[in-house]
C-alpha cells in the first residue's frame, strides 16, 4: 500500500503540526542507549551534527531534496539531515524495529514535520519476531521519487534472496538523477573455488544469518547492472574488510568506478548485538 499523499504530508505536516522553519540543536532528543547500541554507534556525537554539514560529504548536496531512508534505525541518520544544510524538503525512513520507529515518529517527527518515518513490517528473527509477517515487503512509495536513496548498513545484514529484491526496489523509488547511496561487505568469489555457481553471499551465524553477510563484489555489480544501476563512486573501508561505501545511480551518461584497493589498516568492527536480550520489544514499552 502507498503512502496517501506524501507529498502533501510532508509539505504540510503530518498530524497537523506546521513545517518547521528553523531547528534549534537543543530541541532535537538523542535516542536512548539501549537503542543505539542496537545499532552500532553508542557515542553521542555519532548522532549530532553541530556544523551543520552534510551526512556524507562526498555526495552532491542537490541529492538530498528527497531521501528516502531504508533502515533508518532509530534516527541517526535523520537527526544529522535535520541539522544539515541544506535539509532535505522531505525525508521518509522506515525501519522494521518497531519500537525505533515509535521513538522517531514521537521524538523526531513533531518537530520536523517534513520527515516521516514508517514501520516495515516484515519478520526479523531479532527485531520483529512476529510469525507471519512477510520476508520481504515492497517499499511504501512511488516509482522514482527519490533524489536519494540511503541504505547504510543494510545490505550488510540482507541474505542472498533478500538483497535482490531490495536492490530492484531502490532502483525502482530512484529518481533518474538520483543515486543510491549504500554500505556493502566484499568478498572475491574466486578465491573460493568450493563455492556453487548460485551462490554469492558468505555468512557470519547459523542463528541469525543476517547478523553479517559478504557479497561477492562482481555479483553485485552485475545485479546492479541487471537493475538498470551503474557504479559511478566507490568509498573504501575504515577498517580493512568493513563497509564499503557504493554510489549507483540511474543515469547512463555517468562513467562507471572502479574499485580501489582496499589498503585500510586491520581491526575490529563486529555487527551490535544489544545488551537486552528481547531487543524486538525495547520502545514499545506501555506509556506511563
Amino acid at each position: 500500500m502507498l503512502i496517501p499523499n506524501l507529498e502533501e504530508l510532508t509539505r504540510n505536516g503530518a498530524g497537523g503540526v506546521p513545517p518547521r522553519q528553523e531547528i534549534s540543536l537543543d530541541s532535537l532528543p538523542f535516542p536512548p542507549f539501549e537503542m543505539r547500541e542496537l545499532v552500532g554507534p553508542t557515542d553521542l556525537s555519532a548522532f549530532d551534527n553541530p556544523s551543520r554539514k552534510l551526512a556524507y560529504d562526498y555526495l552532491d548536496p542537490a541529492v538530498y531534496e528527497k531521501v528516502f531512508d531504508f533502515g533508518c534505525g532509530c534516527g541517526r541518520v535523520a537527526r544529522q539531515m535535520m541539522l544539515q544544510n541544506p535539509s532535505p524538503k522531505m525525508y521518509v525512513g522506515i525501519d522494521l524495529h518497531p519500537g525505533m520507529i515509535r521513538w522517531c515518529q514521537r521524538n523526531l517527527q513533531p518537530v520536523a514535520p517534513n520527515f516521516t518515518f514508517f514501520h516495515h513490517d516484515v519478520y526479523h528473527v531479532r527485531f520483529n519476531p512476529v510469525p507471519g509477517k512477510p520476508l520481504t515487503a515492497t517499499f511504501p512509495v512511488e516509482d522514482g521519487q527519490f533524489t536519494l536513496v540511503n541504505a547504510l548498513s543494510v545490505f550488510t545484514h540482507l541474505t542472498q534472496e533478500h538483497a535482490v529484491f531490495y536492490l530492484r526496489e531502490c532502483a525502482r523509488v530512484l529518481h533518474p538523477d538520483g543515486v543510491l547511496h549504500a554500505s556493502w561487505f566484499f568478498f572475491d568469489k574466486r578465491e573460493y573455488p568450493m563455492m556453487q555457481e548460485h551462490d554469492a553471499a558468505l555468512y557470519v551465524s547459523y542463528v541469525d544469518p543476517g547478523a553479517a553477510v559478504i557479497f561477492d563484489r562482481n555479483w553485485v555489480v552485475a545485479k546492479a547492472r541487471e537493475m538498470g544501476l551503474r557504479v559511478c563512486k566507490v568509498v573504501p573501508p575504515f577498517i580493512r574488510g568493513h563497509q564499503w561505501a557504493v554510489i549507483m545511480t540511474r543515469r547512463e551518461d555517468v562513467e562507471e568506478a572502479e574499485f580501489p584497493p582496499d589498503t585500510a589498516p586491520r581491526g575490529w568492527a563486529r555487527p551490535p548485538m544489544g545488551s537486552r536480550p528481547d531487543s524486538a520489544s525495547i520502545g514499545m514499552e506501555p506509556d506511563s
